[in-house]
């Protein structure tokens, strides 16, 4: 069933910034073009350069045009969208524009119908965040009023922090102006169509969930692998690493959502209970274990797809001396009854052979073979793999017997690909998430608890990263899988990365 939402007008501080120009836009749009928003959506772009309202809406119209995500723009839905969008000139930090803020939303209530909706969306660099919540609280722009007229909503962007005492210094300047079911973090991994359908997979199927559990399941292997470098993001990536790009946001709430208990319904905070649930259930390491469960490495030069790269050593903006990691993996376990003694591994890395993000199930092997003409150590354990990017889709492995006189058995797929199956063009994340904050709908939404508790679970790898900085950090080729240290953290018990 298609959900409207009301008429509302959307705030976007960094209005001209790289996130607006690549995503939000686009996204935008493309829900106008499949008539998800009502006409009076109102957009208010926020940035330091001066520009009129005609100056921005063309230079969002290129955006959308240069867009792959997004369609061309045609005149008959870019007219009436466009005239919902405006332009304000503003130092974030000062307080002084926020009251015209105020002013101009208020006459869009009057001319565009927006009815005191508002949301906030923080497109901005982190180090922006607190003087923007602040001084949203000091015009009074977060409060909602207690007759109901209107609502007010705020999406902030990751990273929510930088370390664990960060993520709960914002998470205290939040909650002092807004509550906490106003608050969006937003994910993008969650908008994907094929990390939704994890949860579908599960629990609306009566086959899979019997044997989701420590009886039947060997492993679990969650893998973010990306294709390219740093690029012209090194300075960013300098402050970042992979531990804080990828695995304490996106990956973590990929293992939540592979492990979690099955919530009593699709609800919100039902979805959210049980993913803070396994979080906090997931064994902290102390400092004394990190070398044991974990490796971290950095790209040197290499070939991919043909061409040579740089070392990460040699990019723009990266420290010559530079100790930050490219790639990270990390064996977790969890203790609950569930998952009680299976080791859950997590890897991620840049420059890397090929661009995927996969969870794959690894099951045990049967316990006895009666073909006696093949070997137990000849037959692949079963897999379940759920591809979340690219060729979204899901694989299931299992062995089946070739045709002739001998019992001779192998490997087959079973193959589902949203492509040929629906064949359709899937809605990209961002149009997902801003359409269920819109709603109003906060379940593929971090909360608080879930978001500070994966914090928790990587503070000590950054604690003992940063304090063993004198030693050298393991270097792999670009184009390889990572380094060889990464092979060797499964291969002690006998198991090995699932090749791409």
């Amino acid at each position: 069933m298609t959900r409207s939402p009301e008429p509302c007008a959307m705030v976007i501080f960094g209005g001209s910034g790289d996130l607006t120009r690549r995503k939000l836009v686009p996204a935008l749009y493309s829900l106008s073009r499949k008539r998800l928003i009502p006409a009076g959506f109102t957009i208010l772009g926020l940035s330091r350069s001066p520009m009129t309202d005609d100056e921005y809406r063309a230079r969002l119209r290129e955006w959308v045009d240069k867009e792959p995500e997004a369609s061309p723009s045609d005149a008959e839905t870019w007219e009436p969208f466009s005239q919902g969008i405006h332009y304000l000139s503003a130092d974030f930090h000062d307080p002084a524009p926020y009251q015209r803020i105020k002013t101009v939303l208020a006459e869009y209530d009057t001319q565009r119908g927006t009815e005191g909706n508002r949301i906030f969306y923080l497109a901005t660099a982190p180090s922006d965040y607190v003087d923007i919540i602040r001084n949203l609280g000091l015009a009074g722009m977060a409060r909602e009023l207690t007759d109901g007229a209107g609502w007010m909503r705020v999406i902030v962007e990751k990273p929510f922090g930088r370390d664990l005492a960060s993520a709960r210094a914002l998470n205290r300047e939040v909650s002092a102006v807004f509550s906490e079911d106003q608050v969006y973090r937003i994910d993008h991994y969650l908008g994907k169509e094929t990390v939704q359908n994890l949860l579908v997979f599960r629990f609306a199927n009566g086959i899979f969930e019997p044997i989701w559990n420590r009886q039947y399941v060997d492993h679990v292997q969650i893998t973010a692998a990306e294709n390219i470098g740093v690029g012209t993001r090194g300075a960013y990536y300098e402050e970042a690493g992979a531990l804080r790009d990828m695995i304490q946001n996106h990956m973590m709430q990929l293992l939540a959502l592979v492990s979690m208990e099955p919530p009593p319904d699709f609800g919100p905070n039902s979805v959210r209970d049980e993913k803070a649930k396994v979080l906090r259930s997931i064994r902290p390491f102390t400092a004394e274990e990190i070398d044991d469960v974990s490796v971290r490495g950095q790209y040197g030069p290499g070939f991919i797809g043909g061409k040579q790269v740089p070392g990460y050593l040699e990019e723009k903006g990266v420290a010559p001396n530079s100790k930050t990691e490219t790639f990270a993996s990390i064996r977790f376990t969890i203790d609950n009854w569930r998952w009680a003694g299976v080791p859950f591994y997590l890897r991620t890395g840049k420059n890397l052979p090929k661009r995927a993000t996969e969870i794959a199930i690894t099951f045990r092997r049967t316990p006895h073979l009666i073909f006696t003409q093949t070997s137990l150590d000849e037959v692949d354990s079963n897999e379940l793999a759920m591809r979340i990017q690219p060729d979204e889709g899901i694989t299931l492995k299992f062995v089946a017997k070739l045709p002739g006189q001998t019992m001779t058995i192998r490997p087959v797929n079973m193959d589902f690909r949203y492509g040929s199956t629906f064949g359709m063009h899937l809605a990209s994340a961002y149009e997902r998430l801003l359409l269920d904050c819109m709603l109003g709908d906060p379940t593929l939404f971090d909360r608080i608890d879930s978001m500070e508790a994966a914090w928790t679970l990587v503070q000590p790898f950054l604690d003992a990263w940063e304090t063993n900085s004198t030693n050298p950090i393991p270097k792999y080729q670009s184009g390889s899988w990572g380094p060889k240290e990464a092979d060797a953290l499964l291969a002690r018990e006998n198991r090995h990365w699932r090749l791409l």
